[in-house]
């Protein structure tokens, strides 16, 4: 078990496992709804992914133009009330297939938010791709197209996804079991 920074970390998907996922989703993606394609990554959590799944796009004879949006989750303390844009896109989608990725499909909020409002803008067609879908948690009617893994109930990290700002790095999804002992 990798220890990173004084924590113990078990892989729950390994880079080899994702980068092979990346691939097969790829092929999916181009098969799917492409006219003027728009690739919206979230940020923070995806960079990693979005970055990933652009290469194996690129590699299916797709050059999409490629946006990023920050969204921010608002309410009284572990309670969400709404979703707000802390950075916008500077595309226009009218008219435009747009894939919108994002690193984890949880509650749903979020992502049903981003994607209401790209339909809203004109989009053509939205899709979602997610690395990992925790449909356990789900408290919106939504369901992503494009789903690297279906994750267990667990805090996540790496790949992007950080916990207090730390182990976006990792090359793997791993799950943060405890202290290291020294």
């Amino acid at each position: 078990m990798p220890v990173v920074r004084g924590k113990n970390i078990e892989p729950l998907f390994t880079a080899e496992q994702i980068a092979e996922r990346n691939h097969e989703m790829a092929k999916d993606i181009a098969s799917g709804p492409t006219k003027d394609l728009l690739v919206i990554a979230v940020l923070k959590g995806s960079f990693i992914f979005a970055a990933d799944l652009l290469r194996a796009l690129h590699d299916t004879g797709l050059a999409p133009e490629v946006e990023f949006i920050t969204l921010s989750s608002y309410g009284a303390g572990t309670v969400s009330q709404g979703v707000r844009i802390v950075k916008d896109i500077d595309s226009d989608v009218k008219d435009r297939d747009v894939l919108l990725i994002d690193d984890i499909l949880e509650s749903g909020r979020t992502l049903r938010f981003a994607k209401e409002l790209l339909y809203e803008r004109g989009a053509r067609h939205v899709s979602l791709a997610v690395l990992l879908d925790k449909s356990v948690k789900r408290q919106e009617e939504l369901e992503a197209d494009y789903v690297g893994f279906e994750c267990p109930d667990y805090f996540v990290v790496g790949y992007g996804m950080d916990v207090a700002y730390a182990f976006r790095e990792l090359p793997f999804v791993g799950v943060v079991t405890g202290d290291a002992e020294a």
